[in-house]
């Protein structure tokens, strides 16, 4: 029980007393005695017996030192020790002492505060102010990765201890800015795109979605690996923070959704492969429902988890038979086999264009709509 923000001793004193029978007495005595009597025990302890009485500690307050005391042989070994587990629950635990937030650290939230006023003004374009831009030096290219941990509320991620584990992977400095107590953005130099190349240019072999999705596999299996809980990754292409900051702020945070939402279990999400997930969001519940009652009538046949595995593959691989056959670990036949079979129940060969495009919406759509 507490009065205001302290703990209520009296009331306590009280409640042991009804629970021994027996006369509590409060005492206090000058820290210094109490620390010198349990020393005297060789260990930390939490009651002494002194001249016949047994004392409880209660609390330490500044030089003086609260006890509850009763004659010795008035209570049991066992009476005692119980007397100690109640009072070691009723203790408040000691604040710590705040952390002080590092001059990045506090330059980074003043660029997530300005975020949160866009966000709340209904914006979705904002230029930010000259003197934001050159707080952490925006003003060139950078590449946005958003980052969602998972995390349990009772694990709090440090910004400290994040970027200090940023910093260490990409080998180059980047900008930390904290969005919510989860929600991270990351701006890094295009340099951490051939971190591994040794080359600052984007090569004509790999594209610069290849670039970036490798970067962002790379991060993700570091933070599976270095940190606590699941964390979600959303990469965007490179682009000036200065003008556009809080525009791909949004777009980063859809992206999430939008993975989540049609690709459960994935926790890598870029947006240049949720273009068709993007165009069947905006599409009315009523729609998505009139859609799979037009294109697939008896659906949770249809889509048993063998065939929506089946079929993810398939259009995953283009739809070439034999690179799915290899990717499922079944013969070439099986496969052709599964997907006759879905036509027979469907009437749709997803081995031709039009049909493959139904299908592909049809599960995007059920996905969403039999979880709900």
């Amino acid at each position: 029980m507490k009065v205001g923000s302290r703990m209520d001793w009296g009331t306590v004193r009280e409640q042991l007393e009804g629970i021994l029978s027996i006369s509590v007495d409060t005492v206090r005595w000058p820290v210094s005695d109490w620390d010198h009597a349990s020393e005297a025990s060789g260990e930390p302890v939490s009651s002494v017996i002194k001249n016949g009485r047994v004392y409880w500690l209660v609390q330490k307050q500044e030089s003086e030192a609260l006890l509850f005391a009763v004659d010795e042989q008035v209570v049991s070994d066992v009476e005692r020790r119980l007397v100690e587990l109640v009072l070691s629950t009723k203790k408040e635990p000691e604040p710590k002492p705040a952390r002080m937030p590092t001059e990045e650290e506090r330059k980074a939230g003043l660029v997530r505060d300005w975020l949160h006023q866009q966000q709340e003004r209904g914006f979705t374009q904002a230029e930010m102010p000259d003197q934001l831009v050159s707080l952490l030096s925006l003003y060139s290219t950078k590449v946005p990765i958003l980052l969602y941990g998972d995390y349990t509320t009772s694990r709090r991620v440090h910004y400290a201890e994040l970027k200090k584990l940023l910093d260490s992977f990409f080998d180059a400095e980047i900008t930390l800015i904290p969005l919510t107590e989860k929600e991270w953005l990351i701006l890094g130099s295009e340099k951490i795109l051939t971190m591994d190349g040794g080359d600052d240019r984007i090569s004509d072999e790999e594209s610069l979605e290849d670039k970036l999705a490798a970067m962002g596999y790379g991060l993700h299996e570091m933070l599976e690996n270095e940190w606590v809980g699941e964390a979600h990754l959303a990469v965007h292409y490179p682009m000036t923070p200065a003008k556009s900051l809080y525009s791909v702020v949004l777009q980063l945070r859809e992206t999430i959704m939008l993975g989540r939402t049609y690709h459960v279990g994935s926790s890598m999400h870029l947006p240049w492969e949720l273009q068709l997930e993007k165009l069947v969001h905006l599409v009315p519940e009523a729609e998505k429902a009139s859609f799979l009652e037009r294109v697939l009538k008896r659906l949770d046949v249809a889509f048993d988890p063998e065939t929506m595995t089946t079929l993810e593959q398939f259009f995953q691989l283009d739809c070439n038979v034999s690179e799915t056959a290899k990717k499922l670990y079944i013969h070439r036949n099986t496969l052709l086999y599964r997907l006759d079979k879905f036509k027979q129940e469907t009437g749709l060969d997803v081995r031709t264009f039009n049909n493959a495009v139904l299908v592909k919406i049809a599960m995007l759509l059920y996905k969403v709509t039999k979880r709900k």
